[in-house]
């Protein structure tokens, strides 16, 4: 059918807001592209039209949020077919939206704190003559990741993922005429297309076993037991590297940190609320896969536990104030990766912190923006110290998101990072010790790392040099910190008052029921544990670098092998560089080499030898009759010889 066909998955009649929730999308697309056509021409308005784009979207989502609310659970799952997409034979793919529990948390998210950015880019980008392109950028950027969660299949997610790619490398690479900034973004560009190549071997392989990339027709055929183990385990290891590029998870982990390049407000959209949630979201939209696939369920785990300790392992000898909350990034997707793999329940903690990660990380990268204008864009957190005499809104708002990712009570992070600690701990034989240590483990180095980034900006004794004069950033910049920060404090203990889980259950549900298990250890011991490693990882901060007496060096001292491993983000790139980098070039050598010796050299050589053959038959052609005569003879004896031979 041709134009909007509205399909309830599970009622008669959709709500009026679900039915304009193509606007969403819609909104901020149309707005990148009037601010690209426009040129110059809109420097004076684009930004206005960029924010209020963002705005809109928000408005149309949080009219369906609150329509789907006054429906049943099984009624708040929609279909919106928006028009037909590839057509032929007995195939049709309509290209279409989804919009159910975990797709709408998903676009609320986006679209409230991708509109504080929008916001607070107004002031940051105030003097950037191209501020216009840059809120052009944003606008497709939001519009990508929008399309990504709301497509109901994976090939309508593969459009959006595709553009939330490109939308990166745009931002990213925004200042390049820097040669640094344009290599972190080439680099950002390469790392995701390598998970890119997962995900098209995913959709080669389901459409090949299944005949259809929704959602619906590939989750009820492998409900339905048409595809084998190993098929699923295929499909799950796919998604999985595709995950692992759009999100930052081991291997595919290293382009995170120079995606630093970009403006603030950009590490604070790509980090907290869009792209690195991209792979999560995969994994968990794809969970009845994983639930019939042990082999994939343990991989995502594994990577999930590998990446939540290289990550804070990594952010604990960052000096540099924006590549310490990017490998924080980093390791708490890697605790939502592993959430993801524990089951529904775990899935939907995944979700959870994924939220509230969305507000108190976007705070805490806003907060460093709000230094770095304070401080004429340094970022060595060496030559801060004692910044929260001077910037007290700063200090109040980043306390907050500083709190809420240690998880300290009552904080977002307690409710949300907690939960997944505790599910860790649930299951039979070794798994359980293992993940679940694993993850405390990482929250008490991440008490450590996210305390020694917090006390050397704000606490201590004040490194700066005389040429600074740190003060407050201007209203646009500290009303949207603010407002994360209420989000830092508040969010986690309202989504567990809601029933935030309970929510997600009929998206959670659908890969299978929860096993029932207890947790390996008593929960109020892995809740005191966790807080007794967390408040030893803060108070060895504090001991070291935020107490009076304590001694920071401006220049990094010598260290040991792990700490300098470490700020080398444990030779990621030098294992790229031996692994894949290097053999890539060799590949690309060798087989400049066959073509051109052996494939050009063939086609020379063959028109060489039809020349040479060419030339020697000419000869023969001299335009006397003797000689033709005389050919003619040898012939005839030829022949005959040959009958005479045959013959006798």
């Amino acid at each position: 059918m041709n134009g909007i066909d509205l399909t309830l998955l599970a009622a008669a009649e959709a709500p009026t807001g679900v039915s304009l929730m193509w606007l969403v999308v819609a909104i901020p697309l149309a707005s990148a592209a009037i601010l690209l056509l426009a040129g110059r021409a809109a420097d004076a308005w684009g930004h206005i039209l960029g924010v209020a784009a963002s705005a809109a979207a928000f408005v149309v989502a949080a009219w369906a949020f609150f329509a789907m609310l006054g429906r049943a659970p099984a009624e708040r799952s929609f279909n919106l077919g928006l028009f037909d997409w590839i057509t032929g034979g007995d195939f049709n793919l309509q290209a279409g939206l989804r919009i159910d529990q975990l797709s709408i948390s998903f676009v609320l998210l986006v679209t409230f704190v991708g509109t504080l950015i929008h916001i607070y880019s107004v002031a940051y980008m105030s003097h950037d003559p191209d501020r216009r392109r840059f809120f052009a950028y944003l606008n497709l950027f939001v519009a990508a990741m929008l399309l990504l969660v709301l497509g109901n299949s994976y090939l309508v997610l593969f459009v959006g993922w595709e553009g939330v790619g490109l939308a990166s490398y745009l931002l990213i690479g925004f200042w390049n005429q820097r040669l640094d900034y344009a290599v972190a973004a080439k680099k950002a560009f390469v790392a995701n297309r390598v998970g890119d190549v997962g995900m098209l071997i995913a959709m080669m392989v389901m459409f090949a076993h299944f005949h259809t990339l929704t959602f619906d027709g590939v989750f009820e055929q492998v409900q339905a037991d048409t595809a084998s183990t190993a098929v699923l385990t295929a499909i799950g290891l796919a998604l999985l590297l595709a995950a692992c590029g759009k999100s930052a998870q081991f291997p595919l982990q290293s382009w995170l940190g120079d995606a630093m390049a970009g403006p603030t407000p950009v590490s604070a959209l790509i980090h907290a609320a869009t792209m690195v949630t991209a792979g999560v979201y995969l994994v968990v939209r794809s969970g009845p896969i994983y639930i019939h696939t042990e082999g994939a369920r343990l991989a995502v785990l594994i990577v999930g536990a590998i990446t939540l300790l290289y990550g804070a392992i990594v952010g604990c000898a960052k000096d540099d104030m924006k590549k310490a909350l990017a490998a924080s990034t980093m390791s708490q997707i890697g605790y939502m990766m592993l959430a993801a793999g524990l089951g529904p329940v775990g899935a939907a903690f995944a979700i959870m912190h994924l939220l509230t990660h969305g507000f108190f990380k976007a705070g805490l990268f806003l907060g460093a923006g709000s230094v770095m204008h304070a401080m004429k864009d340094q970022v060595d957190m060496r030559r801060f110290g004692g910044l929260g005499t001077v910037m007290k809104l700063t200090w109040v708002t980043m306390m907050a998101g500083w709190l809420a990712i240690l998880g300290i009570p009552p904080f977002s992070g307690f409710w949300s990072k907690d939960k997944i600690i505790e599910e860790a701990f649930v299951g039979t034989g070794w798994q359980p010790w293992v993940f679940g240590l694993v993850a405390m483990l990482g929250a008490g180095i991440t008490a450590f790392y996210m305390s020694r980034l917090f006390f050397m900006v704000f606490h201590g004794q004040a490194r700066w040099t005389d040429d600074q004069h740190p003060h407050e950033a201007p209203p646009l910049m500290t009303v949207p910190m603010a407002i994360l920060a209420i989000g830092s404090v508040d969010l986690g203990g309202i989504l567990c008052l809601i029933g935030f889980a309970k929510w997600l259950e009929p998206v959670t549900q659908a890969a299978g029921e929860a096993a029932e298990a207890e947790p390996v250890l008593a929960v109020p011991v892995i809740t005191v544990a966790t807080l007794v490693l967390v408040l030893a990882g803060a108070a060895l901060a504090w001991v070291k670098f935020g107490a009076k007496t304590a001694q920071v060096p401006v220049l990094p001292p010598p260290a040991n092998v792990l700490v300098k491993a470490a700020r080398e983000d444990l030779f990621q790139d030098t294992a790229n560089d031996v692994f894949l980098v290097r053999p890539g070039q060799a590949v690309v050598k060798g087989l400049t080499a066959v073509d051109g010796k052996v494939v050009d050299g063939a086609v020379r050589g063959i028109g060489c030898l039809v020349q040479t053959v060419g030339g020697g038959l000419s000869r023969w052609q001299t335009g006397f009759v003797r000689s033709y005569a005389a050919s003619m003879l040898a012939g005839v004896i030829l022949l005959a010889a040959i009958v005479l031979a045959v013959w006798l």
